[in-house]
This record gives C-alpha cells, structure tokens and sequence, in this order.
C-alpha cells in the first residue's frame, strides 16, 4: 500500500518523525495542527490542511494525537468530527496514553456511531524530551484484525512494533509500568548519589563506574548527567514525576495491588516538591531541593576537581613479581576467579570449607589446602572471596586463621562485598600485627562466567604501595579496573552503591512485572517492551528472564542481597542519609528469605509479589491444544494461490539455489536435483538447463562455526560466476532446521557478504509434514495433539545448536548475541496473511527498511503459499530478499503440490533377493524411540549391527578399524541373504566438554559410518540413512553422489532419491530421513513399505493375469530339480508362476518337499506362489494349510452336485480364515495324473448352469472348468475342446472367478491363445515338465550333480516355453 495517503490530526515533536518514517517507506501524508510551527515543520513533509475536514480526505489511515482526555470532545467529536464520513475500512490509530478505559470508551463509539472497523491505539517509545533517542519504537493494541491490518502503517512509522493480543488500551497500561520503573530507579539513582557523596567519592566517578556495573538502569545514565551537571533540569521534572507515579499508583489502588517502591519513591518527590519554598524555587535545580531532605551536597561534591579511575589502575607498575596466591573461598564466584588465575600462570593454593569444591579446584590444576594457614604459607599475595564479613573474620583470625601464617610483607586482596567500615577496621588491625602485611580493598562485579574469563568490573582502593604490590593479580581479573582514592575502604564504598542500585532494580522488576501481570498484560511481551525503553536496566534485562521462566537456579541469592542492603541500610543510617528506596527493597529480600528463599536466586523476590497478590509473572511459553488454537485462529485465505505462484514464477527468470545445512531439507519436493560438490562447472552446466530451482547440498550443520561461513562463502562465490557465464539469475535461500539448530546468523552473513545487501532477511522455520508451525512469533512443535513451544523441546537442549527462545523474535536476538534485537525484527502476521492474502504479504515486504530482519507465521500449507505469492510479487517490483527457511517454503516458494509416498513399485524396484540398508547416526530422543520401535515390529525381518560410539571415537586406532571392518563384513553377509540390515551407532549420548568438542565426537562417528557403508560391496535393495548429518556423509564420501534426483518422498517430511550413475551403487533409492521427523511408527513403516515384499497370493497373481490378458503357468513339482527348474526359468523369462503340489507328491516328499517351495518362493525375484492341487482329502486340506501356502484347490469333483457345494464351502470357509484362494472343480476331467484316474465314462463337463449357484455357495476364488480337456496325453486325434462352452462359463462368471485350465500339456499354441481370451488365468502344466525329467534321466552323466543340472535344464526349458506361450513373460 506504499503511496496510499496517512493523515495526522494532531501534531508534535513525536508525530514529525513519525511523518518523516511513512514519507521515507513511500506512503504520502498530510496534517491539520493548531501550532503555526508545527505545520510548518510538517510542510517539509507532506501537505498542510486547512481543517479536519480536508485532512481525512482520501486517507488510508488516520493517525489521531490525544494528549489530554479532555481532548476526546473537541478534536474526534466537535463541530468538524473527525469520525465522520469516513470510509469503513480506514485504520484509525489513536496516537495516546491517556487512561485505557477512555481509549475504550472511544473505541466503542468510533465502532457503534460512525461503523469504523479498524481502531488501534499507539503508544511510542523512545521519545522523551530532552533525553536522546536512537530511534522510534511502537507499542499497539486492538482487536487482532485490526492490529493486523494497521500493522502495515504502524510498521512504517518506526523501527519496530510490538503487539499486544487483547482489548485496545494496553499501550497506556504498559506505559505506566515503564513510568513506575523511572520512578523508582530515579529515586535510587538519587540516595545512590547522596550515599556516595557522604561517604567522600565523587559523584562522577560514580557515575562512570556504575554506568558500566550491574547497578546501572537507562535513568542512571541519562538522567544523572543532567542533575549533577552545572546546568540542571529544574523541578519540572518532580512535578511531572508527581502527575504520572500519581495516576499510576491510583490504578493500583483500584485493582487491589501493592507497590511499595513506587509508593516510597512517590512519597520521596512529593516531600521534595512539597519542600518548594515557593515561586523563588521554581526554576531551582531538582537535585538542590533533595539536597535539603537528605541533608548531603551532592551538588558541590559533583564540583570538585575529578580524576579517572581506569586511568590510575593503567599507571599501576608491579613492584614485586607475585608467583605464589592463596584463595580462599572457592564459591561460584571465587572458583571462576581461581581457575582463571590458574590459566593465567600463577601458582595458586585453594581452600574452602565445601570440600567438593576444593577436589574440583585440584582437578583443574591448583593445589589444594585443608585451612586457612596452611594456603597462606610462603605466598606473595592471599585473595579472600567468601559470602560476608563473618566469613571473612574467621578466614583471617579464626582457628587455622591466615594472618598468622602469611608471611611479612605479603598482601591480602578482599574481594568480598563487606561494608567500608569493616575494611577500614580490618586495615588498622592488620598494622597492628607489625608483619608489613597490605590490604587491598578489591570488591568484584560481574557474574560466574566473567570471574572464569577474567572479564570482571573491580573497584579497588588501599595504598599505593599495596595496589601496586598486587597490580599483575588486579589485572588479570579483571576487565575494567578502576581505582578508587580515599584508602581501604573507597572501593567498598563503590560496590555498596552498585549493590544499593543493583538491589533496587531486582525488587523494582518483580514490581513491575507483577503489576503488569495484573493489568493483563502478556508479561513476556512487557519484558521486551521495557528492555527498549527508558525502564530497563542492567538487573531487569538480566533478572527479568528468571522471574519470566521461574527459574531460581541460584546465581545471587536473595540472602545476599538481605546481606548488602543491610550494608546499604547501616551506612546510611550512621551517616544519617536517608535511603527510603533502597530499605524498602531491603525489606522486600527480608520477606523473601523469611518465606523460606532466602538461599534460591535473587529474582525469586518477584514471589513476594506472587504470593500476596495471587497474580503469575511466569510467561513460559506454554504447550497449547492444537485444536483449541486453530479453532482461535482466522479462516484461512479462501484463494488457492499455487496456480498464481506457479504463472508468477514463470514471470520471474530467476533459479532458486537451495544451500542446504543437510539433506533432508529436500523433503517437500520432487523432480529436483541435488548437486554434491559445487564446481564452477557443475554449477555453469546446472545453470544452462535454466531450472526453476535446484538444491546443493552443503552439509554445513556438522561444520563449526567459522567453516560453515567460509562454505557458504566459497559457494555463493562460484554461483555468481557461473551465473555470469551463462547469464543466469538466481536467489538464495539458505534451507535450515524447523527446530531452529544451525549457523544462524553465520551463514545469513556470509551469503550476504557474497551476494550483496537484501531488503530483508526472512525466517520462515514453517514445516508443516514435520508439526513445525509459528503462530505469533512463536514456533512450536506438534506432539501429538499438542503444541510445544519449540525452546522447550529435546531440539533447544542440542549440544551445538541450543537455545532458549520460542519467540522467534527472541530467539534472533538470542542467536545475534544482542547484535539485532527482538524490537527490531518485523513480522508477517497470521492475521496478515489470512485477512489480506498475498497482496498484504507483498505491501508489507515492501515496506520494510533496507537490511530488515523479518519472520512468517504460518500455520498451515495454505499460509506459506499465500505468504510466497506476496513475496514474488515483492521481488517482481525489485525486491532481493535472502531467505532462512525450513522444508515447506521451497516446494510453497515453487508451487509444487505434495504427491502421495513413493512405494518401490513406483520406481519399479524388481524383487531383488537383498535386503535393504538401515543407518541410523542421529541421537535425538526421537530417533532413539524410532529405533526401539523398528525393532519391536521388525526384529524377525532385520538383522542389527550396533557401532560403538567409544571405540570408532575415543579409543585407539586399531580398535576403530577394527569395529569398522567387523561391521562392514557382516552387513555385506546379511544383505546377500535378503536380511534387511540395520547398522545403529550406540544410543548413550557421548559428549565433549564444549560445543566444538562435541561436533569432532560426531564427526569421527559420522566418518566411521561413511568407512563402514564404503566397504558395503552388496548392492542394497534401499538405503535408508536416518539423521542429516549421516545421511549427508553417506550420500557425498560413502555412496560418492554427485548429483542425485528427488523424486518425491517415502512418507511425509521423508525425501527420497534416487542416485546417480557415478555413484557406488547408480539407481537405489536412497531414503533420507531426518533425525526430527516422524512420529515412535515412522522408521518402522518405511522400512516395512520398502523391505523385500511378501510373495504375493495366488489370487494376485491371477488378478493381474486378468488385468495384462495373460495367463499363469502353475507347475507341478517334485523334488528339488523340478522347483529349481521353475523359478529359474521364471527369472529368466521375469514372469509370474506357481509352483504346485499334487497329492502323490506330498506322500512321498512331505513337509521337506512343501518347505522348499515356501524357501524358493520367498527368495525368487520374481512373483512365485505355491499351490496344493486336487485335494481331495478334508483331513490332508485341514493339515496342509496351516504350512504356509498360498492356495489350495478343493478337489469334489467326484462327488454330486450339493455334496461338492458342502465339501467346498467348509474348506473354503476355513481357508478365507487363513488368506487363501481357494480353486474348486465343477464336472470332472478324464485321464490319469499321479496315479489318480478317472475313466472316460465318469468324465464329464462343466455345466454352466450350476457354476452360477456354485460360485455363490462356495465363495471360492478360481474354477477350474472341464471342457474336454484331460489330464495326460490327448489322443492321437488331438484335443477337442468346447471352446463354445468356454465362453458361456466365461460370460457367467467374468467378475467372480477366475478360470483355470488342466491339462494344459500338448495343446497346441492356437487353443492356448483362445483360451487365453475366452478368460483362462492358470494353466496347470504337469506331463510335458515330467515327461523332460524322465527324458533327462537317459543320460545320467558322470555324477549325481550331472544328473542334477541336466534334470533341471530340461524341466526349465519347458517351463520357460510355457510362461512365453501363455503371455507371462515379461510380466513380473
């Protein structure tokens, strides 16, 4: 909608930028203001309008300043109103914080009295006179189809937006949230200032330390300037403080909430104010009036001649080489700085009274001491970190105590948080000892993590001769180190005030926070609001996400800050300093450890809140009902944009070039390629075919960090250039994991650093196959019928790629480290996209800034291709866009429908006697279920190799290559016998000590497989590679793929290809099947859809006779020679067959005889049956079928009519019980077969008036049909058929049954193609198969293996001569 009109009534300093934002995304505006200055400021801009009536003339959007709720009458409903007249669909945005309920009350009649559907509030951060502002942030509220459609413009007009779900009138809410956050950290800064002052450190240098400490908040730093500066703010400021703490404790009061810091810090101004000796005081300096209530001189202090601390720490020159430390207190804090010291080449002695603590000190290299003295013999210099002054008493004086036992001349660091008044007595004792002893008064500030690097903020003060004794120590602690005048005592001086500051700011975010729950507010949401505005501090970025995740994993505990504000509070009561803020904290951390918490971390303060007020400040990212929220959402967009995407696509000449992290990002499309390696001249001849896309494999997500940018780098390098030689275009889309592990930002960066500048980075982690959706910014995973936010899955604890944000705009920020922020990454709306459909998706894109940072929410497969016909209409007006994407984009971006699983008869897979290869390397929990399950329902099918992670990567060499070569010989023997085989690294996770260390444990597994599958010679039936990592390896270094097509998917999310022929084994499908994919079955299936088939039913075989006009030779068998012979001509000539037993046969060979058959017909690559002929025993027939036939023919041929019905109904009752066909005889074949004999005078034909009833009563499968055939020779005369009769049967029983023919034995190849028509599906061939066998015996050879061969020769070429007559040849 960029050049659609916005009109501002209203004006001020605020709405000119906001004019300038909309001007610069190409949006024209105009205005109507009273103030002749303003006007003619915003006629720089746009067009100045005479009234209200001319400024909503033509608008998209009309922007309403509201300043005062008197306001309301006059400008939206006085003698012009603005409301009315104006079109339905225009967005109003109320650009105010007065009271959320006047904004709703407004809402209501805007809605009710002029139909306006669009109505959003506005509230903008960062616009605070006076103070400086990097930028323009938005906070908005409404109804979700409105904050939907007004996102476009609110977008525009800032840096970026936040949301809030609800009722419009939450921008004023969380307005007073950040104003009862400057109140009270202004009130802080303020008794910090006068604490300092009074104890003799310069407020400057205060200012400078603390701006760089865990005690600073925005209105340290920008305020205090301004109030110790010789031009001051006056008390205006007080005033206005008064008005807005006012209304905001008013709120409280109405909701039944207590805020006793805001109430405290209200209390402070007001007597300030009130202090006001009249007119002569209104322009005085604020900070002069709240000198006279606490009664120090801030001001004057603030005068005096100032000096740099970092300055004087650099002048400090070592005067004595220290080698030898001891330590004592090897707490969180002091193990960190220990170790450090450790690293840093100093001989260092521990001690502590947890003894685990000290054995992990001498793990890591220190030398352990059982007390205090025993550390302190013979060193240069002795830390003391411990909890408090007791502590540190009984380390130095008590039993075992240290200053004895240290030796003259050595100095003593105290990096305690104790009070000033402590280190100054300790300091006069310690010259009382007459052993030249130093102190060094050293506090610490930092956290764990900088006390183990050395990156610790250290406050020092002592003498110089000390600071400059214990210099090299100080230094390597430490990241900024300042030294602070005023001897022993100075430096706790400056960390009692940066724990008063740090205190206050803990118990001020648990008050907000808790307000801000009770108001309704998403508090998660609150959090990332505050953290952009003036409210934040240091404690409340880094505290606030313990209170939002609950998590009280003691870091501080609350009893150290009971512990510090007492400090606090007992200084400022001997000074008679009045500290109200900082006591009310004191007592708020009082309450906390009187509860019971006081030894859990300090953000546990926040359920003082929780457990007096009922309200939850937790914002974890809940798993939701799936149905619950999809039945919340908006209907989807009711146009199917595929076919758009794919007409723009062709519009569009440029190839989509995949970088995929690992191969299954191809699990969503079909009849692409995948390329390996990304020569130039691979790439020029990809190029040259002009693809609409194709996808390179980089494998980057096994790689660190640095190589998977290089990678990347190296191959958008050679795209460029072999894109220039052919004159190509393409676009990057870097395919990543839908649960978020991968090099992000690092290979965003280096694409870009290749490609050029984009528009807009997009993420779109939308997987729909996979149960990957984001909805709200947040990305889940589907469980089942539950949605689990992505951050609390197995996938956010990975070893390499963890986080800890669900929240996608968080988790940029996360991933970024703070270089892009959560406020300033944009989004495409689910309201978005299914309310305004791909021309909003294309408005929004277009009016990001330059370099923007942008996520899609998609829920369904209907989303994602809404949201990528509005991005190539984007990229058609000549946006560049760099995309970081999961699996569903790809195949949404190109237009390519999903198609149903492949199966192998989709590829035409033959029945090949190997089986199929299983490797599975990934370790996710899911993975392992998956395993656990495939071998549950495929243990009797499959044959396990287990890889032993320890021995391939942590023992020695020979013991690797010795697994390796094991395994790779066993599954070569398991595959030639037709097992399918798995080969499974061992499932206990081994990791290193760190992320890097972690990836070369699986790179040496992932080698060994790649090593193991090398040496597989056996063709596979499949492959199936189960993790991405693994499947990646196999593909490039084991299968040496170069490039490989997709052809589609063997189950959802699944992809599947089909390798090349330059690789090791050119045509087998090669199942890529990610480690995150699938639910505990899915492993289980494919490999069931995939392993050597069953022998199809002899009902299938004759189905598909019927289907191809052919029929199936069914061969009666003996003994070993005769089933050799058959399945071997069957292979040779690739058709069906059955091979078939006759009663005398199974007398003389038994269970032996039927056994091969069963063994033969399950190896043949070829579909064989096998088949029990004219049984015409009912005992023989109840025995027979339980042994693993596939059909039986129920022979009462001899018996009348209604006793043949019984005879084979019972039989074929019990065998449908058993899935067998069943064959049955009507009328009765003369001649002789096995000894059995029927005379010519018992013979009779088919009648086809009894097949009908028949075939009703019986329920059998195949008739076999007496039409003057005969078992044996055919007379002289020749065979003389009633061909006649045989199409009346045919016509009767077309549907219902399918013929058979015995006999088939010396008919002459014209009645067998008649036959054929007329609807015969199985000749039975007994005597010319018999009669070859006897013929052989003439010549028996030298040996009973001669006999043998030639025995089954003969037999099979007749039995291949039959299967090309009967038209099965080339069938199977």
């Amino acid at each position: 909608m960029a050049g659609s009109v916005v009109g501002f009534v209203g004006l001020d300093e605020v709405s000119l930028k906001l004019a300038a934002l909309l001007l610069q995304s190409g949006f024209t505006v105009q205005a109507f203001d009273t103030s002749p200055r303003l006007m003619k400021d915003f006629s720089k801009l746009g067009k100045c309008c005479a009234n209200l009536v001319d400024v909503k003339t033509g608008v998209s959007a009309l922007v309403i300043l509201i300043t005062h709720v008197d306001q309301i009458p006059g400008v939206v409903f006085g003698n012009e109103i603005v409301a009315a007249g104006l079109p339905k669909d225009v967005v109003i945005i109320l650009h105010s914080t007065v009271h959320a309920l006047r904004i709703q009350e407004l809402e209501k009649r805007l809605r009710d009295d002029y139909q306006i559907e669009t109505i959003v509030d506005m509230y903008v951060l960062k616009a605070i006179s006076g103070v400086p502002n990097e930028n323009i942030l938005i906070v908005s509220s409404g109804q979700a189809e409105s904050t939907s459609r007004a996102q476009l413009f609110l977008s525009a007009m800032s840096e970026g937006v936040f949301i809030c779900d609800g009722d419009i009138g939450s921008a004023s809410k969380i307005k007073m949230v950040i104003e009862l956050l400057e109140g009270i950290h202004f009130v802080a800064s303020i008794e910090a200032l006068a604490l300092s002052a009074h104890a003799g450190i310069h407020p400057w240098i205060i200012y400078d330390i603390i701006s760089n400490a865990a005690g600073s908040s925005w209105v340290f730093k920008n305020y205090v300037p301004n109030l110790i500066k010789p031009h001051q703010w006056s008390c205006n400021l007080l005033d206005a403080f008064c008005g807005s703490l006012g209304m905001v404790l008013d709120t409280a009061k109405s909701l039944i909430f207590p805020l006793p810091l805001l109430t405290v810090a209200y209390q402070q101004i007001l007597a300030v104010v009130s202090s006001n000796g009249g007119a002569d005081d209104k322009d005085s300096p604020s900070l002069k009036l709240w000198e006279r209530l606490v009664g120090v001189n801030i001001l004057d202090a603030a005068q005096a001649k100032a000096y740099n601390p970092e300055e004087l720490a650099a002048q400090l020159v070592s005067s004595k080489n220290i080698k030898s430390i001891g330590f004592i207190g090897l707490g969180a804090m002091g193990f960190g700085m220990a170790t450090h010291l450790l690293k840093s080449n100093f001989n260092v002695l521990g001690y502590d009274v947890y003894k685990p603590s000290v054995s992990r000190f001498e793990n890591e290299g220190g030398i352990a001491g059982c007390s205090p003295a025993e550390v302190s013999k013979d060193v240069d210099a002795l830390i003391v970190m411990v909890a408090n002054e007791y502590q540190a008493e009984s380390a130095l004086y008590g039993n075992n105590g240290a200053v004895a036992a240290l030796p003259s001349g050595a100095s003593i660091i105290l990096s305690s948080t104790v009070s000033p008044t402590f280190v100054s007595q300790l300091e006069r004792r310690l010259k009382n000892e007459q052993k030249d002893l130093n102190l060094v008064d050293a506090p610490v500030s930092g956290g764990v993590k900088r006390a183990a690097d050395g990156t610790l903020t250290i406050m020092a003060s002592g003498s110089d001769e000390a600071l400059h004794h214990v210099s090299s120590v100080l230094s390597a602690l430490s990241e900024k180190l300042y030294i602070i005048k005023g001897g022993c005592g100075a430096g706790s001086v400056a960390k009692m005030i940066n724990q008063l500051l740090a205190g206050v700011h803990i118990a001020s975010t648990a008050e907000a926070l808790a307000f801000g729950a009770r108001l309704g507010i998403n508090t998660r949401l609150l959090y990332d609001i505050i953290r952009s505005s003036s409210g934040t501090s240091w404690m409340f970025e880094n505290r606030g996400p313990h209170m939002l995740e609950s998590d009280y994993t003691p870091l501080s505990a609350i009893d150290i800050f009971v512990k510090d504000l007492g400090i606090v509070s007992r200084e400022g009561s001997s000074g008679k300093v009045p500290l109200n803020v900082s006591n009310a904290a004191h007592q708020l951390f009082l309450a906390g450890s009187a509860a019971g918490w006081g030894r859990i971390d300090d953000s546990a303060v926040v359920k003082v809140y929780e457990t007096l007020t009922g309200v939850k400040v937790e914002a974890k990212s809940q798993a939701l009902s799936k149905k619950s929220v999809f039945q919340s959402l908006p209907p989807e967009w009711s146009g199917d944009p595929v076919a758009n995407i794919v007409t723009l696509s062709d519009k569009s000449l440029k190839t989509l070039v995949v970088l995929d992290d690992d191969p299954t990002g191809t699990q969503t499309v079909h009849g692409i390629h995948v390329l390996t390696e990304w020569s130039v001249h691979s790439l020029v001849q990809e190029f040259s075919e002009r693809p609409k896309c194709f996808f390179i494999l980089t494998n980057s997500r096994s790689l660190t960090s640095d190589k998977a940018s290089r990678l990347v780098i190296d191959i958008c390098s050679n795209l460029s250039t072999a894109a220039k030689k052919v004159e190509a275009e393409f676009t990057v889309v870097l395919r990543g994991d839908s649960t978020l592990r991968g090099h992000f930002p690092e290979e965003v960066d280096a694409a870009v650093s290749v490609v050029g500048e984009v528009d807009a980075w997009l993420l779109c982690p939308f997987f729909f196959q996979g149960g990957r959706l984001t909805i709200g910014d947040v990305h889940y995973v589907a469980d089942s019928d539950r949605l689990i936010p992505c951050g609390e899955t197995e996938f956010a604890k990975d070893a390499s790629f963890g986080y800890k944000s669900s929240n996608l705009r968080e988790w940029v920020e996360e991933k970024t480290n703070g270089r892009l922020k959560a406020t300033s990454v944009s989004t495409i709306s689910l309201q978005l996209i299914r309310k305004g459909g791909p021309q909003a998706v294309c408005d929004s894109l277009c009016s990001l800034s330059k370099g923007s940072t942008c996520i899609v929410n998609a829920a369904s497969e209907r989303d994602i291709s809404v949201f990528a016909a509005g991005m190539i209409q984007a990229e058609l007006k000549g946006k560049r866009f760099l995309c970081r994407t999961a699996a569903s984009f790809v195949s949404a971006r190109l237009g390519i429908t999903p198609k149903a699983p492949l199966v192998p008869a989709d590829l035409g897979i033959p029945r090949e006697r190997h089986g199929g290869l299983i490797v599975v390397g990934s370790y996710v929990p899911k993975t392992t279920k998956q395993v656990e399950e495939l071998l549950s329902q495929r243990s009797h099918a499959l044959k396990k190799l287990e890889l032993s992670v320890d021995r391939v990567a942590l023992k020695s060499v020979e013991e690797r290559e010795e697994e390796i070569k094991e395994i790779s010989y066993l599954a070569n023997v398991y595959l030639k016998s037709g097992k399918d085989t798995l080969i499974v690294t061992s499932r206990q996770l081994i990791l290193g000590k760190s992320s890097s260390e972690s990836l070369e444990i699986n790179a040496k597994v992932s080698s060994a497989l790649v090593e193991i599958v090398r040496g597989i010679t056996e063709r596979p039936r499949y492959i199936l590679a189960k993790g991405g990592i693994t499947s990646s390896d196999l593909a490039t270094k084991a299968l040496e793929v170069k490039r490989a097509k997709i052809v589609g998917q063997a189950l959802a999310g699944v992809p599947l290809w089909q390798l090349g022929p330059e690789s090791t084994h050119p045509g087998v499908p090669y199942i890529v099947f990610p480690g995150n994919v699938g639910d505990s079955n899915a492993v289980a299936e494919v490999v069931k859809c995939w392993a050597y088939p069953k022998r199809p039913s002899t009902l299938e075989l004759l189905r598909n006779a019927e289907k191809g006009g052919y029929a199936v030779g069914a061969f009666n068998v003996y003994n070993l020679e005769g089933v050799a012979a058959v399945v071997s001509a069957a292979e040779e000539e690739r058709s069906p067959a059955i091979l078939q037993i006759h009663p005398g046969a199974m007398d003389q060979g038994g269970i032996p005889l039927l056994a091969t058959c069963i063994a033969a017909a399950e190896q043949a690559s070829v579909p064989i049956t096998v088949h029990f002929d004219h049984g015409t025993s009912k005992q023989q027939l109840l025995e027979i079928m339980d042994y693993g036939l596939d059909s039986v023919m129920v022979d009462g041929s001899h018996l009348p009519f209604k006793e043949n019905i019984a005879y084979t109904k019972y039989i074929s009752l019990i065998a449908k019980s058993k899935n067998l066909m069943v064959e049955a005889e009507l009328g009765r074949l003369s001649g002789t077969e096995d000894d059995l004999t029927v005379e010519d005078y018992e013979a009779r034909l088919t009648d086809v008036n009894q097949a009908q009833e028949f075939i009703d009563a019986t329920g059998i499968g195949a008739l076999a049909v007496c039409i003057g055939n005969v078992h044996g020779k055919y007379p002289a005369s020749g065979p003389n058929l009633r061909l006649d009769l045989l199409k009346d049967l045919n016509d009767t029983c077309s549907g219902k049954v399918h013929l058979v023919l015995h006999g088939a034995s010396g008919l002459p190849t014209d009645i067998i193609e008649e036959c054929i028509k007329l609807g015969i599906r199985k000749f039975n061939v007994n005597t010319e198969v018999r009669k070859a066998y006897i013929n052989s015996l003439s010549n028996p050879g030298k040996d009973l293996v001669h006999l043998m061969k030639s025995a089954k020769d003969a037999m099979k070429a007749v039995a291949a001569e039959k299967m090309r007559l009967f038209g099965s040849a080339g069938k199977a």
